[in-house]
């Protein structure tokens, strides 16, 4: 593990918020964590960059500078134009000249914002400003970039340009830990790192969850909830069962990384709740 987190405990006052969490980010791979709201994501990468001490464990990170960090917010001045936003962070990282000229230039046509560079921040579309402060953390080309949800509430197409952004820093030797709440983006990354509750239900390759997958998994038709260890898949309902015997009426059914990631997630509840 290059940089990341090692079995790190958290706490906000006297409240545990992490315990016991890994996570590697390595160069040139990108790892996701994922879990819903409040599993501790967005804290995973407040360890990570220093915003906030672990209380116990190991927390690997290059130098501040070497870093680019993002949060849930647009990360961007609303009162500052594009171009405006792109100068204060090379002023911030030291960068000018045709080193600087060259790499905004480059970032601005990869985000698309090239004709918005007198716009104000403020008055981007959402999916423009996650760009925009995407392309300002990868300014000073960082050896570690970190992005707090860089794709909620924004379009498609955003997304998907979003993600190629997040591509390209990793193939260029970045090293990317991204916290998403869309089990499709996970599918995307070398390492998943899936929260709940403040510790690791899985973590992995898609391929290593997938497999991992415990008990058996069907599928149901019907109106109504088959057991408590179902949730809705379209119009059918998944169901699984820790020990694979499925209940009346289900066919088994391969799973898919959404499935493995919902069964992970319920095997973690079921093992606290039997202890």
């Amino acid at each position: 593990m290059k940089w990341g987190l090692r079995g790190v405990d958290a706490a906000r006052g006297r409240d545990l918020v992490l315990a016991g969490v890994t996570m590697p980010v390595d160069p040139s791979r990108v790892t996701v964590v994922v879990g819903g709201d409040g599993a501790g994501k967005s804290t995973c990468l407040k360890v990570l960059v220093g915003l906030l001490a672990a209380r116990s464990g190991t927390v690997r990170r290059p130098p501040k500078e070497r870093i680019g960090y993002v949060p849930a917010t647009a990360g961007l001045y609303a009162d500052l134009t594009v171009q405006e936003n792109l100068d204060f962070s090379a002023t911030a990282y030291g960068l000018s000249g045709r080193d600087y000229s060259r790499q905004a230039g480059r970032l601005l046509e990869q985000t698309g914002l090239g004709r918005a560079r007198r716009r104000l921040g403020g008055q981007l579309s959402g999916g423009m400003q996650r760009k925009l402060a995407v392309g300002m953390a990868l300014l000073h080309a960082p050896d570690l970039l970190v992005l707090d949800e860089p794709t909620t509430g924004v379009d498609p197409v955003s997304r998907a340009e979003l993600w190629r952004l997040i591509s390209a820093a990793a193939a260029a030797g970045t090293a990317v830990a991204v916290s998403t709440t869309y089990v499709n983006e996970a599918a995307r990354a070398a390492v998943v790192v899936l929260l709940e509750a403040g510790k690791v239900a899985a973590s992995g390759s898609p391929a290593q969850i997938l497999n991992d997958v415990p008990g058996v998994i069907g599928v149901m038709d019907g109106a109504e909830r088959p057991t408590a260890l179902a949730w809705r898949r379209g119009v059918t309902w998944r169901v699984w069962d820790p020990a694979g015997a499925l209940p009346q009426g289900a066919r088994p059914v391969a799973p898919d990384f959404e499935d493995a990631v919902v069964a992970a997630t319920l095997a973690s509840e079921h093992r606290e709740q039997g202890r």
